[in-house]
Order: structure tokens, then C-alpha cells, then sequence
């Protein structure tokens, strides 16, 4: 019989329930939209089904292989998107933790198919030269996931199109840190699209950036 600490255990549970909660107190996301996973021995845990992240409780986290099989009887229905989460974890072993959300700003450009080009360095947060919009597809399929993970690729973050954004990192407050990123930088572009197209930084400015981050260990936590 599998352990507690084998479906996560409650530290990591409430580290994710109160990550949650931080979503809509920030502006990224707005009702029961959005959904969060952690990666656990023998697959993730994930954010439930249609449940208001102020009444969701460690208990109410759903674990589930990377096949969508859950891992415990008597659990909650999974998030709709939990083969986006399944997906992307398996794609990317050195990810821990997969975001989810509809902020304003980045659902925005979304809508439009519209990557956010670098018209700024703080792009490189993401990991590239831009931050790609993965094509649409109807959520929870099998289709979304493959764009998704495809946008992804050598990437930290993505949109949507006509849906939201995606973020991972090492743990849950490295992939909320770039969320909050992405989308102050989506609100930048807007604003700066309204006095025409924004001239871009070039390829070589970028590995520049890239160059300055490493040295600096951007986005790191200290040793």
C-alpha cells in the first residue's frame, strides 16, 4: 500500500492550495479559471474540478499518474486541464510545477495569436527570444496539450490563443514569479502597440541578456 508522502505530502499540499489562492489575489486569474500541479513520486498532484480556491483544502488535491489514472480512491474530479499538467511534466523531467491561468493582459494578446516578441529584455525571463502563443484547441484535449508543450520547448512560459497562459518552474513560486512576469510584460506591449509596433531588441542584445542572467543567476534562489 502506497504512503502518504507517495500523493505529496501536506507541506507541498498547502504550499499549492496557498499558491491557489495567491492567483486570484493577484490579478492573474478570477474565479474557479485557472488550475496548478506539483510533481510527486509516480505522477502529480492537481488542482480539483469547479472548486473556489478559497474552499479548497490540501485534502481536496487530486493525484494522478501521468496517464490521467488516479492514484488514491475517493478523490475529487481532476481539473479539466489535468492532461495539460500531465503533459508537460512529462515532457520537461526538470520541471516541478505547471501554472495555469487567464490573466487580462496576456489572454489579451492571446486572443489576437499574438507572441510577445522581445521588445524588451525582461522577455527573457521566459527562456527565449519571445514568448510563443501556442494555437487553439478545445481545453482538456490532447490537442492543446501538444501545442502547448510545443510552445514550451526551451521555454518557460506561453500563451494560449483564445485561452490564457502557461508557466513551469523548479516549484511552485518560480513558475508564480513568471506568470506575474509574463503578464506585467503583456500589459507593457499593449501599451507600447498603441504608439505603433515597438522596434525589437536583436538576437545578439538577447544573448546578451541570456549571457547577464546566467552570470547573475536571475530568477534563482540563493544558496
Amino acid at each position: 500500500m502506497a504512503t502518504a508522502e507517495f500523493f505529496g505530502n501536506d507541506v507541498l499540499r498547502q504550499q499549492l492550495v496557498a499558491v491557489a489562492r495567491r492567483l486570484n489575489g493577484s490579478g492573474l486569474n478570477q474565479g474557479t479559471s485557472g488550475n496548478l500541479s506539483i510533481r510527486i513520486d509516480g505522477g502529480l498532484l492537481v488542482t480539483p474540478s469547479s472548486l473556489p480556491y478559497e474552499q479548497m483544502t490540501a485534502g481536496d488535491l487530486v493525484a494522478l499518474d501521468l496517464s490521467g489514472q488516479p492514484l488514491q480512491a475517493g478523490q475529487r474530479r481532476p481539473s479539466s486541464e489535468w492532461r495539460l499538467h500531465a503533459d508537460v511534466l512529462a515532457s520537461r523531467p526538470e520541471a516541478r510545477a505547471v501554472l495555469h491561468c487567464h490573466p487580462v493582459h496576456a489572454t489579451a494578446l492571446a486572443c489576437h495569436d499574438r507572441p510577445i516578441p522581445a521588445f524588451h529584455y525582461m522577455v527573457a525571463v521566459a527562456g527565449g527570444d519571445d514568448i510563443r502563443c501556442a494555437p487553439y484547441a478545445t481545453f482538456g484535449t490532447a490537442a492543446l496539450s501538444a501545442h502547448v508543450v510545443r510552445a514550451l520547448a526551451e521555454r518557460q512560459a506561453c500563451l494560449m490563443a483564445r485561452h490564457g497562459l502557461v508557466t513551469l518552474g523548479s516549484d511552485l513560486e518560480a513558475a508564480l514569479r513568471v506568470a506575474v512576469e509574463v503578464e506585467t510584460l503583456a500589459r507593457m506591449y499593449l501599451q507600447a502597440l498603441q504608439l505603433g509596433e515597438p522596434p525589437l531588441l536583436s538576437a545578439e542584445q538577447m544573448e546578451a541578456v541570456h549571457a547577464q542572467f546566467k552570470g547573475l543567476h536571475y530568477g534563482q534562489k540563493d544558496q
